[in-house]
């Protein structure tokens, strides 16, 4: 028995090792953690023999973010508090019927609504019908708000004392991972330019490409975690600054999936219009190839760029980026040539060219880097002016905090 207890806390161990950077791992310890610390102190303070709602509280106010939890902390106690003390009210009127179990859904529904519990509304509700539903109301009521406020309490201290991990190279890995997706396709498109036309794989790659819209949904999820992590997260500084450069990347990365969409969507075209003949010239067809794979470089150097968090590594992979730019663009140049010589004796597919040039132009415009500092210093004004606007007072205090301190330097 004992070796068996050690090779499954072993096999647990490793496990949790293995996957301490899943998100949904570090969810499920910190959770549990919590949850048994409410129980025991309720234990200690609550007059209930098995306080369960103090660690089933915990258990739902300890999210993966400090942010998260703050918010889903305050919001969860409100509709407990709210659904107790509607209870309390109609347990002096009435006892539970049918008819009076209806009218207190009733009532905690429209008042979960009014105190503004946001996806709580529900637990207002239950938490009525609970007290409701058992002896000894008025004990019972307010043991049960005890036990919400020890689940709250501590699961708020939980992760004030035992802040969640920021999850920046998570939502990066996930930025990364769908900019190589794009890279593969691009590559896969490219190869396929210089064999006779296929409406078959076209369209493959026409379904692969509109795949990339439920790959961009994932990451948006991954980034939204990150930027939930990011608040009132006393490791992180410039938390504004990080969650805008992921966004803004993600953006541009959301926009060149639905440029190659449509790229895709005009390579289906052309083979179609083409039948069993090439789809290129021999030569331009190479030109094309080489094109898309410095387009196909220069979406993973953006990636990179976009999560790198050393200074040294975005320096190098902005380097890079502005060299496969450089080659694309000298690339996309030959291919216009080529494709015009081609037009000019096969006027027939000039539109679907063109279309095929405009859509590498609008890649290649999305990944430019003076166009990702405009757009990164639009989004940041925007940002601090909503923050502004939001929390005027806080924003004063900050900004005369700041004033005292350039005052002291200057005195200095």
């Amino acid at each position: 028995m004992p070796e068996t207890r050690t090779s499954i806390g072993g096999a647990v161990a490793g496990f949790v090792g293995l996957h301490w950077r899943d998100p949904a791992v570090v969810q499920t310890v910190r959770s549990a953690t919590a949850a048994t610390i409410a129980y025991v102190v309720a234990l200690w303070l609550s007059s209930e023999p098995a306080p369960l709602t103090a660690p089933l509280t915990a258990l739902l106010v300890v999210q993966v973010t400090l942010y998260s939890t703050l918010t889903t902390g305050i919001r969860r106690v409100n509709a407990v508090v709210a659904g107790v003390l509607i209870a309390s009210a109609f347990s002096v009127l009435v006892g539970l019927s049918w008819w009076s179990l209806g009218l207190i859904i009733f009532a905690s529904l429209i008042v979960g609504h009014m105190v503004r519990v946001s996806e709580f509304v529900p637990e207002v509700a239950i938490s009525a019908m609970l007290v409701l539903g058992v002896t000894r109301v008025a004990d019972t009521a307010w043991d049960r708000v005890l036990e919400t406020l020890i689940g709250a309490v501590v699961g708020l201290l939980f992760n004030v004392l035992f802040v969640p991990p920021v999850w920046v190279d998570t939502a990066g890995e996930s930025i990364a991972d769908l900019s190589r997706r794009m890279r593969r396709l691009l590559l896969r498109v490219g190869e396929e330019v210089n064999a006779p036309a296929s409406v078959e794989i076209a369209a493959a790659r026409l379904h692969e490409a509109r795949r990339l819209d439920n790959d961009v949904a994932d990451v948006d999820g991954a980034l939204r975690q990150a930027e939930d992590s990011l608040r009132f997260n006393p490791r992180v500084r410039e938390g504004l600054l990080h969650r805008v450069v992921l966004r803004t990347g993600l953006d541009t990365l959301e926009i060149c999936a639905v440029v190659l969409r449509v790229l895709a969507r005009t390579m289906t075209d052309l083979a179609k219009e083409r039948g069993d003949e090439d789809l290129f010239q021999p030569e331009a067809g190479r030109a094309i190839e080489e094109l898309f794979a410095h387009i196909a470089d220069a979406l993973v150097s953006f990636a990179v760029l976009v999560t790198s968090q050393v200074s040294e590594s975005a320096e190098a992979a902005e380097r890079r980026l502005a060299w496969e730019l450089a080659a694309a663009a000298v690339s996309r140049d030959r291919v216009a040539a080529l494709l015009l010589a081609g037009v000019q004796r096969h006027p027939g597919n000039w539109q679907l060219h063109g279309a095929m040039l405009t859509e590498v132009d609008r890649i290649l415009d999305e990944l430019d880097p003076e166009h990702r500092s405009r757009r990164l210093m639009e989004e940041l004004d925007r940002s601090a002016r909503e923050q502004r606007e939001k929390y005027p007072r806080l924003a004063a205090a900050l900004q005369w905090m700041k004033g005292l301190r350039r005052r002291r330097t200057a005195s200095r």
